[in-house]
């Protein structure tokens, strides 16, 4: 790290603003701490997994675009704005939680948290499962009114989830098991769409009219069920790692006891400060995610520029749909390991991360040469579509959330690193929630 450092520091040019010296990083003369855990695959492989069910939910709902429209079908107005509205709910839903959880940190149970969050995903998924085979024809406005009590549900439990595994993990001291949590998150964004394209395919062909998907119930069926499991495994995996002796004291001496009178009590850090010191990184990520929230409602809509009636399985709707999902995420996950390598690094530039972020807008008109709603692409090519738009916004979005994430920590004193951390958290989870928004507009021209 202190290598990477230097280069960085020797490559940065002299600007205002900068990262300050013996910051939150170590300088070179300064001793690592002694107790640090050793590492373990095993630990590892449970925060990865832990990482991978935060967001499966999120990820689980937008690729499941297809079947939604076969539920909204007989809705004209729902069918054009269900996922703008899933969008809304889950990210308020979910800032929400963060404020409400932030303020509630004296006598935080984050084991509790965690294990209350993966039940919780799992009951929403069982449920949105069994929807698929009883009550199927109820109205549009009933099912609606239902998938939005699951959306914000499902986005109560992602609170919950991120809340209190980012704060057990601190206890480890380990950045490892951290960097392991984001990779869940990216691999999060992959599996639901491959999941959803094999449940579709597993099942006997049906008879498509127009660009309508006609995903069966089955596959539905298989789909949510397979959200359910992947929140029982995690919840039992987590439960062994909380079993571990040794993971029990790490957690035991990351945890203060707030009932001790000498225990320190953190000075709190004013925000107009954060932003002093964070803003163009700051800005870079609120953007950079508000902007990102456009993609699921363009990827709802277009299709393949070949004859659904001739076209392979894998390019009808119900399975083009969430094929431009994997690739947006498969996007994401390449973006999220870029700042790994030195050579790609760009945190010593935070203004040039700013104008990365702005430049994401070109993005829009490119969707709109398109196949949107099957009514003709300007560009007749799906290898446009799917590796030019889809994995390049996917790819920028990683790279740009980790760059910001991983850089803040260069420009604030040591004792503010954790209030930094909330804060660009905050950033990140604002720039969605008003991305979600404003993607009514763009579902206006859809």
């Amino acid at each position: 790290m202190n290598s990477i450092r230097r280069l960085l520091d020797n490559e940065a040019p002299e600007q205002a603003y900068e990262p300050l010296v013996g910051g939150s990083e170590y300088a070179d003369d300064e001793p690592i701490e002694a107790d640090t855990q050793r590492f373990s695959w095993r630990d590892y492989s449970v925060f990865l997994l832990l990482g991978v069910a935060m967001l499966w939910a999120w990820n689980m709902f937008l690729a499941a675009a297809p079947y939604f429209q076969k539920r909204f079908d007989s809705s004209p107005s729902l069918l054009h704005t269900f996922q703008s509205a899933i969008l809304s709910v889950s990210t308020f839903g979910n800032l929400g939680s963060m404020i409400v959880l932030t303020k509630l940190q004296a006598n935080a149970n984050y084991p509790k948290r965690i294990a209350v969050s993966l039940l919780l995903n799992a009951l929403v998924f069982t449920l949105l499962a069994l929807s698929t085979k009883f009550f199927v024809t109820v109205s549009a406005g009933v099912y609606f009114a239902f998938l939005m009590f699951m959306v914000l549900s499902a986005s109560l439990a992602t609170g919950l989830c991120q809340n209190g595994v980012f704060a057990y993990v601190s206890g480890f001291g380990r950045e490892e098991y951290t960097q392991g949590i984001m990779t869940g998150q990216g691999i999060a964004g992959v599996l639901p769409a491959i999941t959803q394209i094999i449940s579709v395919l597993s099942v006997p062909k049906k008879q498509h009219t127009g660009n309508l998907p006609s995903e069966s119930s089955t596959s539905a069926f298989a789909y949510f069920l397979t959200a359910t499991l992947v929140s029982a495994l995690t919840l039992v995996a987590f439960f062994y790692l909380l079993a571990n002796t040794p993971s029990k004291h790490r957690l035991t001496h990351s945890t203060p006891d707030l009932s001790d009178s000498t225990a320190s009590i953190r000075k709190p850090v004013p925000l107009t400060r954060l932003f002093k010191k964070l803003f163009w990184l700051a800005a870079a990520l609120f953007l950079s995610f508000a902007i990102t929230m456009f993609f699921p409602v363009f990827t709802a809509q277009i299709t393949s520029v070949r004859n659904p009636a001739t076209a392979p399985r894998l390019f009808q709707p119900a399975t083009f749909i969430p094929l431009g999902f994997f690739f947006w995420n498969l996007g994401d996950l390449l973006g999220r390991t870029g700042p790994a390598l030195p050579s790609l690094r760009l945190t010593h530039r935070p203004r040039l991360l700013f104008i990365l972020a702005i430049s994401r807008l070109a993005f829009i008109p490119l969707y709109m040469l398109c196949n949107i709603g099957g009514r003709g692409a300007a560009i007749r090519s799906d290898f446009f579509y799917l590796f030019i738009v889809q994995l390049f916004f996917g790819m920028s979005n990683g790279y740009l959330g980790s760059s910001c994430m991983m850089g803040f920590a260069e420009y604030v004193e040591p004792e503010e690193l954790e209030a930094g951390g909330g804060f660009m958290s905050l950033c990140l989870v604002g720039g969605l929630t008003v991305g979600s928004f404003l993607s009514f507009a763009i579902a206006s021209l859809t």
